[in-house]
Protein backbone atom coordinates (compact mmCIF):
# COMPACT_ATOMS: atom_id res chain seq x y z
CA UNK A 1 0.00 0.00 0.00
CA UNK A 2 1.52 3.57 -1.24
CA UNK A 3 -0.19 6.56 -0.43
CA UNK A 4 0.59 9.80 -1.67
CA UNK A 5 -0.73 13.02 -0.60
CA UNK A 6 -2.06 13.41 -4.10
CA UNK A 7 -3.90 10.14 -3.43
CA UNK A 8 -5.10 11.03 0.08
CA UNK A 9 -6.87 14.22 -0.94
CA UNK A 10 -9.38 11.90 -2.57
CA UNK A 11 -10.59 10.85 1.11
CA UNK A 12 -10.74 14.39 2.56
CA UNK A 13 -14.26 14.74 2.34
CA UNK A 14 -15.42 11.04 2.70
CA UNK A 15 -18.17 10.64 5.13
CA UNK A 16 -16.18 9.99 7.94
CA UNK A 17 -17.02 7.50 10.36
CA UNK A 18 -16.62 4.78 7.47
CA UNK A 19 -15.84 1.29 7.01
CA UNK A 20 -13.27 -0.11 4.44
CA UNK A 21 -16.14 -0.86 1.97
CA UNK A 22 -17.58 2.33 2.34
CA UNK A 23 -14.75 4.24 1.77
CA UNK A 24 -14.11 2.14 -1.52
CA UNK A 25 -17.69 2.98 -2.57
CA UNK A 26 -17.23 6.44 -2.19
CA UNK A 27 -14.33 6.65 -4.02
CA UNK A 28 -15.65 4.92 -6.87
CA UNK A 29 -18.58 6.94 -6.80
CA UNK A 30 -16.06 10.10 -6.78
CA UNK A 31 -14.23 8.44 -9.65
CA UNK A 32 -10.89 8.50 -7.56
CA UNK A 33 -7.95 6.87 -9.53
CA UNK A 34 -7.38 3.37 -9.19
CA UNK A 35 -4.43 3.59 -6.65
CA UNK A 36 -6.81 5.05 -4.18
CA UNK A 37 -9.41 2.48 -4.48
CA UNK A 38 -5.90 -0.49 -4.83
CA UNK A 39 -5.00 0.99 -1.45
CA UNK A 40 -8.39 0.54 0.79
CA UNK A 41 -8.87 -2.79 -0.74
CA UNK A 42 -5.60 -3.53 0.70
CA UNK A 43 -6.68 -2.98 3.97
CA UNK A 44 -8.04 -5.71 6.28
CA UNK A 45 -11.38 -5.79 6.16
CA UNK A 46 -12.30 -6.45 9.82
CA UNK A 47 -15.37 -3.92 9.93
CA UNK A 48 -12.82 -1.60 11.80
CA UNK A 49 -14.62 2.06 11.54
CA UNK A 50 -12.04 4.50 10.64
CA UNK A 51 -12.94 7.84 12.50
CA UNK A 52 -10.32 9.82 10.35
CA UNK A 53 -8.04 9.93 7.02
CA UNK A 54 -5.75 9.75 10.19
CA UNK A 55 -6.27 6.09 10.63
CA UNK A 56 -5.90 4.85 7.21
CA UNK A 57 -3.10 6.70 7.05
CA UNK A 58 -1.00 8.14 10.25
CA UNK A 59 1.30 9.88 7.99
CA UNK A 60 -1.12 11.79 6.67
CA UNK A 61 -0.92 16.26 7.14
CA UNK A 62 -3.63 18.08 6.40
CA UNK A 63 -3.25 21.28 5.34
CA UNK A 64 -4.02 23.03 8.93
CA UNK A 65 -0.61 21.37 10.34
CA UNK A 66 2.02 23.58 11.03
CA UNK A 67 5.33 23.47 9.47
CA UNK A 68 8.82 23.85 10.70
CA UNK A 69 9.50 26.63 8.33
CA UNK A 70 6.03 28.44 8.18
CA UNK A 71 7.79 30.83 10.22
CA UNK A 72 10.63 31.16 8.13
CA UNK A 73 8.05 31.89 5.19
CA UNK A 74 5.86 34.73 6.63
CA UNK A 75 9.46 36.60 7.14
CA UNK A 76 10.16 37.30 3.45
Amino acid sequence: MLWTPELAQFLEDAPWPATRDELVDYCERIGAPPAVVKNLQEIEDNDEVFESIEEVWPDYSSESDEFYYDDELNEY
